[in-house]
């Protein structure tokens, strides 16, 4: 497997998101933001921002995926995993990806083109990140056209 380039299961997954996402936008409580975890091409978690929803400002769409994915698989190691997310994840996200053990996050909108909102840190970035531990790879900009609508102006 190439690890600069999208699989076709990687890209299959993240089509899915999108459709989830922008349902997602229109439901009540929830934002248009979500995220897959796949194992083998297969998504093993799954879920949607409920931050509203939830009052609980954890409950970004990531964290709700790996929630999933931990329980579905009945652990917390997910190193054999590979985190999709609408939108590139913030540094909580990111951290909580590294502690599950995941080396692979392939994202649509990145956080050059997003509005400001939605990453706390704006002076650490993913390279950051990527050079603070073990390293993992990063692939921005999939699909981005289909969804930087919802996330420039910070309207999710």
């Amino acid at each position: 497997m190439k690890n600069d380039q999208p699989t076709d299961s990687e890209r299959a997954a993240m089509q899915t998101i999108i459709g989830r996402a922008l349902k997602a936008r229109n439901e009540s409580g929830k934002a248009g933001i979500a995220a897959s975890i796949i194992r083998d091409g297969q998504e093993v978690g799954a879920g949607e921002n409920q931050v509203r929803l939830q009052s609980d400002p954890t409950k970004h769409a990531e964290m709700v995926a790996l929630t999933a994915a931990a329980t579905q698989l009945g652990t917390t190691d997910l190193s054999d995993c590979v985190m999709i997310s609408t939108l590139q994840p913030c540094e909580m996200c990111l951290s909580a990806m590294r502690f599950a053990g995941i080396k692979r996050v392939i994202f649509a909108a990145t956080q050059e083109k997003v509005a400001g909102k939605y990453f706390v840190f704006p002076g650490l970035s993913l390279q950051d990140f990527q050079k603070a531990g073990e390293p993992f790879t990063a692939l921005g900009g999939v699909f981005e056209d289909q969804v930087l609508k919802l996330y420039e102006h910070g309207d999710e």
